[in-house]
């Protein structure tokens, strides 16, 4: 039986799958994850052994199976998602530096996808040494090799020379026809801002904010647009101390939220370990924000807290309100978050891109195998994925919610 055929009796065996065959092809670059192989396992192994730091094998699949046909379908609604023909292409790899993080944001006028280092990572040697750089690849080169599941090497990744440059960035969205980064700063005087960078050379910058009436930001990490009001919504979390470039904290991890025109800068939502990546339904209706409290840098490890996504109401008057848990990730920890056009949430996670439906039922997965901090869409049916020392392109069907503020 070949590997389609059996593909498509699993999803007979499984029962959830009511659609003709015809409909339900499995592309040949996806696997079918029935989750009743292992609701019961033979043995269970104790926190100690297995924990959220531990990738998960199903029982009947190996590191590589998983790797071969990376779109993993847990539920029929990935189908949609991934299209007939899914493509996974590593296009980028570093020996040891993690270049590829976080920040993905895709200036659709030249067609490129802009991304940076990961800021306090020791192989990158940032932090107090350096800034992180910000990178940029073009769509174009990344399209013309997706046919390969290995192209390194084969599509350029070049350097943006910001300026004044960009100190540590982290998270980056389109804004009034620019990119705004949130920078986490770099020492003690040096302090957490929100930069506004021409995507075109020159790659001047501009700070727009840089502190709470007077009180530095701990260490800024991601930032998004509200789709209707384009007010500026951003995360403060204390990533930079326990990664030993920033003091110690002098605010609580907060939610905030800036109103570009009169300049008023409000707290939203606190009462998270580490609040992380931020995002928004198509509608504006919802906030997604993640909450990274597993991870403490120095501070190590803790699977008691948060691997988490909590969904908020957005209220008319743009405050959060009716949080609830949304989703808990089995490995690693959710990072970077985005919405497709349909409201499906993506995270980075672990292993890789997590797929949720609006009920915050796990679909699917593109699997990557190792952390994937951050990622994005660049428009319709093309991705492009963070994986610290490996940067990935993907093809597929869904499409992003792109938003932009205008002038």
């Amino acid at each position: 039986m070949t590997a389609q055929l059996s593909s498509l009796a699993t999803l007979l065996l499984l029962g959830s799958f009511l659609a003709p065959v015809s409909s339900s092809k499995i592309p040949a670059q996806a696997q079918v994850i029935d989750q009743k192989s292992f609701n019961v396992l033979e043995t269970t192994l104790p926190p100690t052994e297995f924990n959220g730091q531990t990738q998960f094998v199903p029982p009947g699949s190996t590191g590589d199976s998983l790797a071969q046909q990376p779109f993993h379908v847990y539920d029929e609604e990935f189908l949609k998602i991934i299209g007939e023909a899914p493509t996974l292409t590593r296009i980028a790899h570093s020996a040891k530096d993690p270049l590829y993080h976080e920040a993905v944001v895709w200036f659709k006028e030249t067609d490129e996808v802009f991304f940076v280092q990961n800021a306090g990572a020791l192989n990158a040697s940032t932090g107090l040494n350096k800034s992180a750089i910000i990178e940029k690849i073009s769509l174009a080169e990344a399209a013309a090799v997706s046919n390969q599941s290995d192209a390194a090497g084969l599509v350029n990744v070049t350097t943006v020379a910001s300026s004044p440059m960009v100190l540590n960035p982290n998270g980056g969205t389109n804004y009034r026809g620019q990119i705004i980064f949130a920078g986490e700063g770099q020492g003690d005087y040096k302090a957490p801002s929100l930069w506004v960078m021409n995507p075109k050379s020159p790659f001047n910058t501009t700070v727009i904010l840089n502190n709470y009436f007077g009180r530095q930001f701990n260490s800024l990490n991601d930032v998004a647009i509200h789709p209707t009001s384009k007010d500026i919504y951003f995360t403060d979390t204390i990533y930079g101390y326990v990664q030993d470039f920033r003091p110690a904290p002098g605010l609580q991890e907060q939610v905030y939220r800036l109103n570009p025109e009169t300049g008023a800068v409000t707290v939203v939502a606190d009462g998270f370990d580490h609040p992380n990546g931020f995002t928004f339904s198509p509608d504006g209706k919802y906030a997604y924000v993640a909450d990274t409290g597993i991870a403490n840098g120095f501070f190590g490890v803790n699977f008691t807290r948060p691997a988490s996504i909590y969904r908020f109401d957005v209220k008319e008057d743009g405050t959060l309100d009716n949080r609830k848990t949304f989703a808990f990730v089995h490995i690693g920890a959710p990072d970077g978050i985005h919405c497709d056009s349909w409201g499906n949430v993506y995270a980075g996670c672990g292993d890789g891109v997590h797929v949720w439906n609006q009920s915050g039922k796990l679909i699917g997965k593109i699997y990557v195998g190792a952390t994937a901090a951050n990622f994005n869409f660049a428009g319709t049916g093309r991705m492009v994925i963070c994986a610290e020392t490996n940067l990935y392109y993907a093809t597929l069907a869904a499409a992003g919610n792109y938003v932009d503020s205008e002038m």
